[in-house]
């Protein structure tokens, strides 16, 4: 019995010894998975001390095709371009808002990542989508490799992208009187926006045609337009529209814009402007 015993053990410790033999025999002498961090070029570190560090925003530039639409023909930016794209969106967006708003306030209140697309973003209706604000967190910019940095057009184009992806982001926060909004002009939405002439949308009461889409577009094209345009610009806008009604409405509009600025941030809406005219002339005089 106690022999048993005695093979049994040694058979039980020579059982184990193979084993430990055997599965030290089948792992790798090295890891087959690359843990490098990649070298980090000028750019990047550039990146990282204007947008990671200060305000906590990850921008993608390189391609990576988990974060855009693989229907659409997309391509990433060309590396020249991301630079410049991307000094229009902190001296116009982020050092506007933190002069008027507090040091704090896109530290808080921002997406938390850039998607920069080199391409169009062509839709079949023959617009084009210049921007995306997905859940609050990430905004997507397209049309990057067509940005010329020193044209006034482009750059109010751009930023206007912008500004109306982070009204979204607001109202995410803290939404606007939506009912006073949709008592203005009721009647005027319609999803064939794309189809009005932004002459005859501004004669119904809207700022733009796109605004005509939903009450939420609207907010968001009323008060990036004012944001994108001097006081002399938007004025003149104002006094191009014939229908008494229409420009009244897109007064009160502005209005509802100014007092919910007020009301939620404690910012002076038009200082904002005034703030964001100043630092859009000192990109283009750069």
């Amino acid at each position: 019995m106690k022999i048993l015993k005695r093979y049994k053990a040694i058979a039980m410790i020579t059982g184990a010894m193979l084993f430990v033999a055997c599965a030290h025999e089948d792992q790798p002498t090295e890891s087959q998975l690359d843990f490098s961090q990649p070298n980090k070029t000028e750019l990047d570190k550039w990146i990282d001390t204007s947008f990671l560090d200060p305000y906590n925003i990850k921008v993608y530039y390189e391609w990576n095709q988990n974060l855009v639409d693989n229907t659409r023909y997309l391509f990433p930016p060309t590396v020249e371009k991301v630079k410049p794209a991307l000094e229009i969106v902190k001296k116009i967006w982020i050092d506007s808002y933190t002069t008027i708003g507090g040091i704090n306030f896109v530290k808080k209140i921002a997406p938390r990542e850039f998607v920069l697309v080199g391409g169009m973003n062509l839709n079949t209706t023959g617009t084009r989508t210049l921007g995306l604000a997905e859940g609050g967190q990430r905004v997507s910019l397209f049309q990057i490799d067509y940005l010329n940095k020193n044209s006034r057009p482009d750059v109010t184009e751009f930023i206007h992208t912008i500004q109306h992806e982070y009204v979204h982001i607001l109202n995410q926060t803290k939404p606007f009187d939506e009912q006073a909004w949709s008592k203005l002009t009721p009647s005027g939405y319609t999803t064939s926006w794309y189809v009005e002439e932004i002459e005859d949308s501004r004669e119904l009461g809207f700022i733009t045609s796109y605004a005509r889409l939903n009450i939420y577009e609207d907010f968001a094209e009323t008060a990036s337009t004012i944001l994108t345009s001097s006081e002399e610009e938007y004025d003149a806008i104002l006094a191009s529209i014939t229908d008494p009604a229409a420009r009244a409405n897109i007064q009160k509009k502005e209005a509802i814009v100014v007092q919910y600025y007020k009301d939620a941030f404690n910012i002076d809406f038009y200082a904002l402007r005034d703030e964001a005219q100043k630092n859009t002339d000192a990109v283009l005089g750069n």
